[in-house]
């Protein structure tokens, strides 16, 4: 018998690829940070053995969920200024906060509860973008999380960085010093097309082909957005995001709640992905992305949260709820993203836009063990006819009770085994105090 490092023996096993697949009473075999089978277990326990050996009888194995979008160290600015439309959130609340508190010490304390948060939820990859990307995965890295980190771009200064080009050459450092790190890789991330003026998206666009880089941003998000641009260039963002060349397979675009029929033919046409960000969509009123629309079109499109400060929370399985949900209704039609769809927008897909679908993903011979363990014994998921579906529809976080990544077991039944949950929770009351005093001034 060969011996191997951990053996998850499964009620089901749900691959992601091929879709629809579900198998019943099977194991998966990870060795060395990656998948090295998925059997049936009756074969599985004659042909392995190990010392790691978990017997989850009411459990659906699955692919960890991407959170295609995040902004993770605003998780300490989580319910400040709720219930305002977007403009009037970022100029009025949260720019002052970051002008005032933002340095390497927010982004530290701030990722690190996202990332205990997203562990928790399913989450073992996500694509951030925010200042201090160095310290955002630096802390990754010491926690065992996936992660991909957006070197932002914007005009105007910041404690980051003092303009455009002071942005670009730091990402241009980040993406190098990451390089040899296997759990991170980077994007060029410009914030939005009205915080970025031409020169530097060119300047952009140069660096993502010459690196193979993916460019992340947040488009057509909100109906005052477009209509602004409309009036300053005399084109929506996309068509001018489209002259500068920018529109194609290496475009990550976020949001994208303000698209009509020619724009969507556009993003299928040029290969882009749509990031699509259902919660904090709603929360600020941006507008519905027509999803099913894309879909048809052939866009890929993945999921994502986008900051807690925005939504309130990084939970992936609400995510891929509201998702399908409303995805129903925008098309009018309730066979529009059925639950298998839902789950690979927070999977596959999402590794797809990040240019990483041959990594993770899906549970596939010879990808990474980025796996998570889902219970569905619960009262909340019973009786059980469909586990797809009800991981979908009726499940909650709190129901993930394992995790790994690259094989390293991050989530033990509900506990963080790289976190010091004490220091956590200090530094988040730290925050917390800071906050609110110059939230009173």
């Amino acid at each position: 018998m060969q011996h191997v490092d951990t053996l998850l023996h499964a009620r089901w096993i749900i691959p992601i690829e091929p879709a629809n697949a579900l198998y019943e009473n099977y194991t998966l075999v990870m060795d060395a940070g990656k998948i090295l089978d998925c059997l049936p277990t009756a074969e599985a326990k004659t042909r392995y053995q190990s010392d790691d050996v978990l017997n989850m009888t009411t459990h659906a194995l699955l692919a960890g969920f991407v959170n295609a979008h995040t902004h993770a160290a605003m998780s300490l600015m989580r319910g400040i200024a709720d219930d305002l439309p977007l403009m009037d959130w970022l100029e009025n609340h949260i720019w002052p906060l970051e002008q005032k508190w933002m340095n390497e010490e927010f982004v530290r304390d701030g990722t690190d509860l996202a990332i205990a948060e997203m562990l928790r939820g399913g989450t073992t990859c996500f694509n951030d973008m925010y200042f201090f990307p160095d310290v955002a995965a630096e802390q990754t890295i010491k926690r065992g999380m996936r992660g991909v980190f957006g070197g932002i771009i914007i005009d105007f200064p910041s404690v980051w960085a003092k303009d455009s080009n002071d942005y670009i050459q730091k990402a241009l450092i980040l993406t190098e010093s990451l390089e040899a790190h296997s759990l991170t890789s980077t994007t060029l991330a410009p914030h939005a097309p009205y915080t970025v003026s031409d020169e530097p998206l060119k300047h952009v666009l140069a660096h993502s082909q010459a690196l193979n880089l993916p460019v992340h941003i947040h488009v057509h998000e909100t109906v005052y957005e477009v209509e602004s641009a409309f009036t300053q260039h005399g084109e929506r963002p996309l068509a001018r995001l489209d002259n500068l060349g920018l529109v194609n397979d290496g475009l990550i675009a976020v949001h994208v709640t303000q698209i009509n029929d020619d724009e969507i033919a556009l993003l299928a046409q040029k290969g882009a992905s749509i990031v699509h960000c259902p919660e904090s969509n709603l929360k600020l009123a941006s507008g519905f992305c027509p999803v099913a629309k894309c879909l048809d079109a052939g866009i890929n499109v993945a999921l994502g949260t986008d900051g807690s400060a925005s939504n309130n929370d990084l939970d992936m399985l609400g995510e891929m709820r509201t998702a399908a949900l409303i995805g129903k209704a925008v098309a009018g039609d309730a066979s529009a993203i059925p639950a298998m769809t839902a789950l690979r927008m927070a999977t596959i897909n999402g590794a797809k836009a990040l240019g990483l679908e041959k990594q993770i993903g899906s549970l596939e011979v010879g990808k990474f063990a980025d796996v998570i363990a889902i219970d569905l014994s619960a009262l909340e998921t019973q009786p059980l006819y469909c586990p797809i579906s009800q991981i979908v529809y009726a499940a909650n976080r709190n129901q993930v009770t394992d995790l790994w990544v690259a094989g390293q077991h991050l989530l033990k039944s509900r506990e963080l085994t790289t976190f010091d949950m004490t220091e956590l929770q200090h530094n988040i009351e730290k925050w917390q105090l800071r906050l609110a005093e110059k939230m009173d001034e």
